[in-house]
């Protein structure tokens, strides 16, 4: 049976416990053994080359907010080298912003949402024919509009542009929703979507593609 870590944890503001609870569910249903917790700590796990996913739900927006020590993203990243899937969406793009080699590893890191909450826009699929967009057309959205800085090696699923109506600094940028990417061994996965857990309910695309984009991290 395949094994899946979630840590959670960060600002309440992204309800991460009960983003939690929806990303334990789903796992559980497609026949994933799931471990839960809180504690930072188990990125440190000396069996963490045991798990077929971990799945991070954190979010963190200044250095002084990052309780965990260097060693311990080392092994988080070491495990994924290793050929442990990653998968992960919203806000743990913020998190540990000034651990590096979880950046590296991840492909992305959050700088922005101009417009803050409640920003309508388009998610664009760019590849309709791949197992995790496939049967997914360009959906409306409403949300934060993530804007990020990222890996130029992400293999891109879905985009979203920016208008310039909330940032004119921005107008005219296209910007990635959903990507994934090999590191190493390891397969990695993000999804942008899901500020609220609720958004998943409100936007079942959003939640197919997490749940397929977490599928397919797993070895």
């Amino acid at each position: 049976m395949r094994k899946a870590l979630i840590v959670w944890g960060g600002w309440s503001g992204h309800h991460p416990e009960e983003g939690a609870r929806v990303i334990e569910k789903l796992l559980t249903e497609d026949g994933f053994a799931v471990e839960l917790t809180s504690d930072y700590a188990a990125f440190g796990r000396a069996d963490l080359k045991e798990f077929s996913l971990i799945v991070p739900d954190i979010t963190w927006h200044t250095s002084a907010d990052t309780p965990v020590s260097g060693e311990t993203i080392d092994n988080l990243v070491a495990a994924v080298r290793a050929g442990v899937g990653f998968g992960t969406f919203h806000g743990s793009a913020v998190a540990f912003p000034t651990a590096v080699n979880y950046h590296f590893m991840m492909g992305a890191q959050w700088v922005q949402h101009p417009g803050n909450q409640g920003v309508d826009y388009t998610v664009h699929v760019e590849k309709p024919f791949d197992p995790v967009m496939e049967g997914i057309s360009d959906f409306a959205y409403n949300s934060e509009q993530y804007y990020l800085h990222v890996d130029p090696s992400i293999d891109v699923l879905a985009t979203t542009l920016f208008t310039g109506e909330h940032d004119a600094a921005v107008t005219g940028i296209k910007m990635p929703v959903v990507y994934k990417r090999q590191f190493g061994k390891g397969r990695v996965f993000y999804s942008s979507l899901g500020h609220l857990p609720s958004e998943w309910d409100t936007y079942p695309q959003a939640k197919t593609i997490l749940r397929r984009g977490l599928n397919w991290a797993a070895r």
